[in-house]
């Protein structure tokens, strides 16, 4: 796969004519600075997270500098309000691998011969979680598997801990229930969740984020991976391109818009 062009990385995607919300690969140092202030907001302020760069008020790590940063920007106020990075094959490369791979064994996942986009670190500001965010956000990260001839998305999905592990079980039964990949597209994780018996539904319990995934069409691949410095388990999400639910992401990005 080619690299994309800086034409390419900077151009709008689409975006509906009369709203205030444009998303963007973006290569523009202050766009870049407001979205890992904003991952800050999000995963330490708002999670709990224990980041390395928190004394700077950013969320920033060794796979900042190579990625390609998907922004959704309200042009109002000049702000990133939605987030998500992208590592295509020939990025993890060159960053040493997938980010994906620090928390999960990927030999069942990444294959010889297909293309890949990991995605990660997606967040949207609390007050713009209405919905056309995520929207946009994955009508940014759909054009870019078709005009990237991706074969498949992958990321990690986190579940915040910040109510303790009983809540966070239950959301994994339900997806274990409902949502795993067949068995020989497995991840395993490097570090296990423990594994206590709850009575809850976890089906409620999904984060809007996670579950706007899994209306899109993404499958967990197999148990989460614990990330005590984020307060999170995270899910390790994968789609093939041509299993993307076409007709529930139009009426996504058209109906919150």
């Amino acid at each position: 796969m080619q690299q994309a062009t800086a034409r390419q990385q900077t151009a709008p995607l689409e975006s509906p004519l009369d709203s205030p919300l444009v998303a963007r690969i973006t290569q523009d140092p202050k766009e870049i600075r407001q979205a890992l202030e904003l991952r800050y907001r999000v995963f330490a302020e708002g999670m709990g997270a224990s980041l390395p760069t928190a004394s700077e008020g950013i969320d920033k790590d060794n796979f900042d500098d190579l990625c390609l940063h998907l922004i959704v920007k309200d042009v109002i106020s000049d702000q990133v309000v939605g987030y998500s990075r992208i590592l295509t094959n020939e990025l993890a490369q060159r960053a040493g691998g997938f980010y994906s791979a620090t928390e999960f064994d990927l030999s069942n996942i990444v294959r010889p011969g297909k293309t890949y986009m990991e995605i990660g670190r997606t967040c949207v500001d609390p007050d713009f979680r209405s919905g056309a965010v995520i929207g946009l956000l994955w009508s940014g990260i759909a054009q870019f598997m078709s005009a990237h001839n991706i074969d498949y998305l992958m990321g990690c999905a986190s579940i915040p801990l910040n109510e303790g592990y009983a809540r966070t079980i239950a959301i994994v039964n339900h997806l274990r229930d409902k949502h795993f990949t067949a068995e020989d597209m497995r991840a395993e994780p490097k570090v296990h969740m423990p594994r206590i018996e709850v009575d809850i539904d976890g089906k409620s319990l999904v984060p809007s984020l996670l579950k706007a995934y899994l209306r899109i069409g993404v499958k967990v691949c197999g148990e989460p991976c614990l990330d005590k410095d984020f307060n999170v388990a995270d899910a390790l999400i994968l789609l093939a391109r041509e299993d993307i639910n076409q007709r529930y992401l139009r009426h996504f990005t058209k109906s919150d818009l």
